[in-house]
């Protein structure tokens, strides 16, 4: 599992390489201006993540922070940063102090238990994911997480269940069907995970996704 960096929600549209460099030397030469602006630096680190300059990323997010210590964005894209300079602990103090502030705040919890898993506390991980799915029931990305965790885990009846609730809030999503097919095949169902690669394959999916499941099938005994 991984996290994405939404930056539509602080106005940046996606651009090519070039054109995110542009951007900084405007957004720069406006911050000359207004050195004060939480908006401005705002953007400026957002464009900082998406050249994946980390560092410079999380110096803007601490010139905010200075100004505005309860900034949520701020403190989310910092944690966001962190987690790519491999800095865990500061990562994880940020989500933390937003889930102080904001305890249902459903993507810091994410950030935080893909933070435990890159720690190697998967037990921890798998707790915050356990509290993501009781505060949002109807969070696909809650059960996508814990699934993938809980099948990295060999957890595999639990991560059944939540493929299952995935793909009851997504039935679209092809991805999340097979990897309900993969539990399957993984706890011997033979039958049943036939019987699903069946259905996508009446639905249309191609077939180049299937082989590789109609192959552990036939290797199965």
């Amino acid at each position: 599992m991984a996290i994405g960096c939404c930056l539509l929600a602080i106005g940046i549209q996606g651009q090519t390489n070039q054109q995110w460099r542009d951007s900084l030397n405007a957004i720069n030469k406006q911050i000359a201006q207004s050195p004060y602006s939480v908006s401005l630096h705002l953007r400026k680190a957002a464009i900082n993540l998406e050249l994946q300059q980390w560092e410079f990323a999380v110096d803007e997010y601490k010139t905010i922070l200075r100004h505005d210590e309860h900034n949520l964005t701020a403190l989310f894209y910092r944690a966001y940063a962190y987690t790519h300079l491999r800095r865990y602990d500061l990562a994880k103090n940020d989500y933390n102090d937003i889930l102080l502030e904001k305890p249902t705040h459903l993507e810091a919890r994410l950030g935080l238990a893909y933070v435990y898993q890159l720690m190697d506390k998967r037990n921890d991980a798998l707790d915050l994911l356990n509290i993501v799915v009781e505060q949002h029931p109807d969070s696909v990305s809650g059960y996508v997480a814990r699934a993938s965790l809980e099948t990295d885990m060999k957890r595999y009846e639990a991560a059944l269940y939540d493929w299952e609730q995935a793909s009851r809030l997504n039935p679209e999503n092809t991805d999340y069907l097979l990897s309900h097919i993969d539990v399957l095949i993984r706890l011997g169902r033979k039958d049943t995970a036939r019987r699903e690669l069946e259905l996508l394959s009446s639905r249309g999916v191609n077939q180049g996704a299937l082989r590789e499941f109609y192959r552990r099938l036939k290797e199965m005994k």
